[in-house]
């Protein structure tokens, strides 16, 4: 199945008297403006013996309006400085829930606005928000059938929604979800290129694999490194994975995505202990999300934007042939990696991708690059539930950070830019003549000063960005999107539903 499809109805009266729909739903502030008279009566009656009127969700039966079954959704306040548009998501989200508990399959959702500008998109956001939580994951939809999703179609009373986009969004989000959130064996890499080659087929998107092991091994040289201990396993063997999308006409400008696809990180020779493996099935929430934005880019099919995704679809094993710290690895752009922690091994995976994306980007019309992964506990540790985003001198310059703060914060993905500085790279320099770059300290992220910073680094050298920064002739704007805070609500690694961070920011910023 499929996340639901908005119907936009623009007269709530009609909405309201539509019997089709079998619960409503309303998400605002408050509930004393913005309905018809007799319903605003009725509501306020009822605060009179309800105290939670206004305060927290309400469930009621009104004769008033033809659906019967009426869910009040507070945002809760929205005045403050630091109130965003999350408010509607949380609400919608709650309520979204409560209708699946009493039964509902065609709910109505009416959003009562807010004429702040950060809540522009509340009726999207709230259409989001029902989407997160009627969403089931995909062993649980193989398992026990389609209908454990039940709303298919749904109501949707609001201002300022552009539902293709929004019905695109979640879109995309399903995608992700999906790929992120499935164990390690049902989502292993074969498995993740064959979902990604169903959802495109006969799409305007062109995915192209890389299955053979020679090629792997010959021009994915770190990739191949973290991948090694899991060759010996036929369903455990990487994959690369390209998902394309040319738009018709000329192109403006052109994105080209890296996702990293941990499809289970047991942390290889330094192993996760302690308990700590646990939920590392979540490791793809990178790819995931890259996927899930090229599948709302195809439904949008935005003009004169070209996007190209690569997705590095790997598991860090354990076992004979495991990787270990120390090693020395050439990658694709000749530079020698010392291994300092086998546990840092989506930077690896990500670096060979990036370095030839590099290179075809020289011949692109306005490029700007991204990696976008679950890449560090510090990323998590230092900006919370947030998307971390640390870019290179050029997309500080052109200011792609702040523009995908500002987008996310509309569309309820929220972002943090973390600045790049020298200590970072003075971090990953080599301590010897016998490597170029280090790949990482041997102690955990979560613990390091600037641990969620220093991975650019890293990246910019092993791909050769470095040498496309802002004292290049060709300048090329990278950003590294660390999703580790983001990709799961709540921060249950094991049990929690992924997020989809940061498909709706990505999709606002560079394509709506």
């Amino acid at each position: 199945m499929a996340h639901p499809t908005p119907l936009v109805i623009s007269n709530i009266n009609t909405a309201l008297s539509d019997a089709n729909w079998d619960a409503l739903i309303i998400v605002g502030q408050t509930f004393d403006s913005g309905l018809p008279d007799d319903l605003l009566s009725e509501i306020n009656k009822l605060a009179e013996v309800d105290k939670r009127v206004n305060k927290s969700e309400v469930t009621f039966v009104s004769d008033l309006v033809a659906q019967r079954r009426v869910i009040l959704a507070p945002t809760g306040p929205l005045y403050r400085y630091f109130d965003d548009v999350r408010r509607y998501f949380d609400a919608a989200k709650s309520a979204a829930k409560s209708l699946l508990a009493m039964g509902s399959v065609k709910p109505l959702l009416v959003v009562l606005g807010n004429d702040d500008i950060k809540y522009q998109n509340a009726t999207a956001v709230s259409y989001l928000g029902f989407c997160q939580a009627f969403w089931q994951p995909l062993e649980a939809r193989e398992a026990l059938g389609d209908s454990i999703e039940p709303v298919s179609l749904m109501g949707l009373v609001g201002d300022n929604i552009d539902a293709a986009e929004a019905a695109a969004i979640a879109s995309g989000q399903y995608v992700a979800r999906d790929l992120c959130g499935t164990e390690p064996e049902r989502m292993a890499p074969p498995r993740f290129a064959e979902y990604c080659s169903d959802t495109f087929k006969n799409s305007n998107v062109n995915v192209s694999i890389i299955d053979n092991m020679k090629t792997l091994e010959s021009e994915f040289p770190l990739l191949w490194s973290v991948a090694r201990a899991s060759v010996e396993v036929e369903r455990h063997q990487p994959r690369v994975i390209r998902l394309e999308y040319i738009p018709q006409g000329n192109i403006e400008k052109t994105l080209m995505l890296v996702g990293k696809g941990i499809v289970y990180d047991t942390g290889g020779a330094d192993l996760k202990v302690g308990g700590h493996m646990a939920g590392m099935s979540r490791d793809k929430g990178g790819a995931a999300a890259v996927a899930g934005f090229m599948k709302a880019v195809s439904e949008i099919a935005p003009i004169g934007i070209k996007v190209v995704a690569e997705i590095a679809a790997v598991r860090n094993s354990i076992g004979a042939e495991a990787f270990v710290a120390d090693e020395i690895i050439t990658g694709h752009s000749g530079i020698r990696v010392r291994i300092g922690n086998t546990d840092a091994e989506g930077r690896l995976v990500m670096a060979d991708l990036l370095s030839k994306l590099r290179e075809e980007a020289l011949d692109e019309v306005n490029p700007t690059l991204f990696t976008v992964a679950t890449l560090t506990g510090h990323a998590a540790r230092a900006v919370g539930p947030y998307t971390a985003l640390v870019e290179n001198g050029a997309a500080k310059v052109a200011s792609v950070g702040a523009s995908m703060v500002e987008q996310g914060d509309l569309i309820a993905d929220p972002c943090e830019v973390s600045l790049s500085r020298r200590e970072d790279y003075d971090f990953v320099a080599p301590r010897s003549k016998a490597d170029d770059l280090l790949s990482s300290n041997n102690g955990a992220s979560a613990v390091t000063a600037r641990g969620h910073q220093f991975p650019l680094a890293f990246l910019a050298i092993v791909s050769g960005l470095d040498k496309h920064d802002i004292d290049s002739d060709t300048p090329l704007p990278y950003v590294h999107v660390d999703i580790a805070g983001s990709g799961i609500d709540g921060g249950d690694w094991q049990h929690g539903k992924p997020s989809a961070a940061p498909v709706s920011t990505l999709i606002k910023t560079f394509i709506g």
